[in-house]
């Protein structure tokens, strides 16, 4: 089976994974919110944490597997499903399809808005895809289930600075 390692950036410490805290009307439905970058988890932390007004951030390092048992949802590229995909979680909320993991660009502060433009009709999908195509995105690998949370392993938490 297939492992890699996922970070998740945050400015509170827990043990366990909890769905019910996720938020809701994101990307990829609500769920856990990992990526394969380590400096964009440190990011996400650093931000979480002035939100917060916390004193410290945090990074935690798991290995995730994939298995058979999970159906998964990946999108290569900022695509008109990816556009679609998004628009249906953001504007509907909860988890708007049966996959247990979904990994896929992040509509991040750099193309939200041309996200947002398509959602709102300002944008055709077309007109948004021609402007999303300039930009480099990162990633994002969502666990939406509890059945995806029995394949994700905590290897380590650090602080950030």
């Amino acid at each position: 089976m297939k492992k890699i390692i996922v970070y998740h950036g945050t400015a509170f410490g827990f043990e366990n994974i909890d769905l019910s805290k996720s938020k809701n009307k994101r990307d990829f439905g609500k769920g856990f919110y990992t990526t394969t970058i380590q400096a964009q988890a440190e990011a996400w932390a650093k931000n979480i944490a002035l939100r917060n007004a916390a004193k410290v951030a945090y990074v935690y390092v798991y290995e995730f597997t994939f298995s058979e048992e999970l159906k998964c949802k990946s999108f290569q590229g900022l695509t008109k499903d990816w556009l679609e995909f998004i628009k249906m979680n953001r504007a509907l909320g909860g988890v708007q399809h049966e996959y247990d993991v979904v990994i896929g660009p992040v509509a991040d502060d750099n193309t939200m808005l041309t996200v947002n433009r398509y959602m709102n009709g300002t944008y055709t999908v077309e007109e948004a895809l021609e402007r999303l195509a300039y930009f480099k995105v990162n990633d994002q690998v969502c666990l939406n289930t509890e059945k995806a949370l029995r394949y994700i392993k905590l290897v380590r938490r650090y602080e950030v600075d």
